[in-house]
């Protein structure tokens, strides 16, 4: 899924725009090392939901003013493979999205459905 014009306009607006693409993960490895990689964490950071709250919830990381969006996308799969870490990761993130109004920021979280052209087949369109 292209996030082009979304991107274009959070950055107009002055937003930090962030994909987290989850395709292809089916576990809390697989989860921890794409957030490395899309939120730009530290390679010493801890791989655990602890640690992923904490580091989320770092001013240093958090967005600038006025926010960040985080598009998370191809989350479904894992979403199925493992309900019980999926939630929470939920919890994390909207834990998270919670934090910065301290700071004068946001931290928007959204979870993408895909495109018409990603229904599943078994869906109409």
């Amino acid at each position: 899924m292209s996030h082009g014009p979304l991107a274009q306009v959070c950055r107009a607006a002055g937003w930090q725009f962030t994909v987290l693409d989850l395709t292809g993960v089916s576990d809390k490895a697989g989860f921890m090392a794409r957030c490395v990689r899309a939120l730009d964490l530290p390679e010493w950071f801890g791989r655990n939901w602890d640690a992923l709250a904490d580091s989320l919830g770092d001013p240093d990381w958090g967005p600038a003013s006025p926010g960040r969006l985080l598009v998370v996308s191809g989350w479904r799969q894992y979403a199925k493979a493992r309900p019980d870490e999926w939630e929470i990761a939920q919890e994390v993130l909207e834990s998270a999205s919670g934090h910065y109004q301290q700071f004068d920021a946001v931290l928007s979280v959204v979870l993408t459905l895909g495109g018409s052209d990603q229904l599943p087949a078994d869906q109409p369109g």
